[in-house]
């Protein structure tokens, strides 16, 4: 079986498009699918070709091999047609009955040339071209890795340095997030050797990493403290030489509330009343991890006085805390002449002592 031309089997240039190789492969399938162009040998063989034809070039791997067997089989075809050119001098020649020794070896020698035939089975020439691929593949890691032993230039990749941040209740209770970054890694079609079957890494295109842009998902721990840092190893930078991988740390960043503080599942909160508020009572609003809550404040409440609302707190898995508050009396700075008036009024009638 001679070495077919896959190009011409599917009327495409070496330097198509996939989508003009799938282009002309579909045109030509309906042309010459046996249900159309007949059941016969020729129309089913012509089929055959041209899926063997589109299964190898459609595959980008065995496209790259099939260009390399090609062109040295139309290398080697210019050199069978040159020795064909001799041989049919060296006829002309043989059919003097008075030719020279020296014509004579020639015309033996291009014998001895024209004995060699071209014809050869594909998928054979290339099993022979993958195995010599491979063993200077071998070769070239082997010495490589003795290099690396001699010299002991393999390293480590560098750490990589991120931050996220969690409310206080996620650093409480805990949680995940999800972090989005470039990731250099190393490559996995030809696991940083940058060759693949004697030819350079059509993946990494020689560089033996690849980055890209990985999406992480960070546990956040029960309980972690703001600056405190994850680590995921072997998530860093790829290693030199075969060299471990760097490591990702996360820092966390316990994002602080402004307006109370926790203790465990409790959260502590301030809240201001007014001098009369304070003395008669009444109903305040307050905003807790659940949304706003009326509470209502005792007659006589007197400042630095806690307030308990259970179950208001933090909430970690089946566990609550409650919400604390505690009152602080405000006066207000700017008092109208009714107000001062009322305060020299009570001032007089008081009969209370506070010292």
């Amino acid at each position: 079986m001679t070495s077919k031309d896959y190009y011409k089997i599917l009327g495409v240039n070496e330097y198509c498009t996939e989508q003009e190789l799938k282009s002309a492969y579909r045109k030509l399938a309906r042309k010459w699918h046996p249900d159309v162009a007949g059941n016969t040998d020729e129309v089913v063989n012509k089929f055959k070709e041209i899926n063997e034809a589109y299964e190898v070039l459609s595959n980008k791997s065995k496209r790259a091999d099939y260009d390399t067997v090609r062109k040295y089989y139309n290398y080697s075809s210019k050199k069978t047609d040159t020795a064909s050119k001799q041989q049919s001098e060296v006829n002309k020649t043989a059919t003097n009955p008075n030719k020279s020794d020296k014509q004579q070896e020639t015309h033996k020698k291009a014998d001895e040339h024209n004995s060699f035939n071209f014809n050869f089975k594909w998928d054979e020439f290339l099993s022979k071209y993958k195995e010599y691929a491979n063993k200077y593949e071998n070769m070239y890691t082997q010495k490589n890795n003795e290099k690396k032993a001699k010299y002991g230039n393999t390293k480590k990749g560098k750490d990589i340095n991120t931050d996220v941040e969690v409310t206080i209740a996620e650093a409480v209770s805990g949680t995940s997030k999800i972090i989005n970054m470039l990731h250099t890694s190393v490559c996995p079609k030809c696991g940083g050797r940058k060759f693949v079957n004697g030819s350079i890494c059509s993946h990494c295109h020689g560089k033996g990493d690849i980055s890209e842009h990985k999406r992480f998902t960070v546990k956040i721990p029960a309980g972690v403290k703001d600056n405190s840092k994850i680590r995921l190893a072997g998530e860093g930078e790829c290693g030199l030489n075969g060299g471990s991988n760097g490591d990702l740390y996360i820092t966390v960043h316990v994002k602080a509330p402004v307006d109370y503080k926790t203790d465990g599942n409790n959260i502590l909160k301030t809240i201001t009343l007014a001098p009369y508020e304070a003395v008669l009572g009444g109903n305040i609003s307050v905003k807790t991890p659940d949304g706003n809550i009326t509470v209502k404040i005792a007659p006589n409440t007197q400042n630095g006085q806690k307030i308990r609302l259970s179950g208001c707190g933090i909430r970690v898995k089946n566990k609550v805390g409650d919400m604390i508050l505690t009152v602080e009396i405000q006066i207000p700075k700017n008092l109208s002449n009714l107000e001062l008036e009322l305060y020299k009024k009570l001032q007089e009638v008081s009969s209370q002592n506070v010292r």
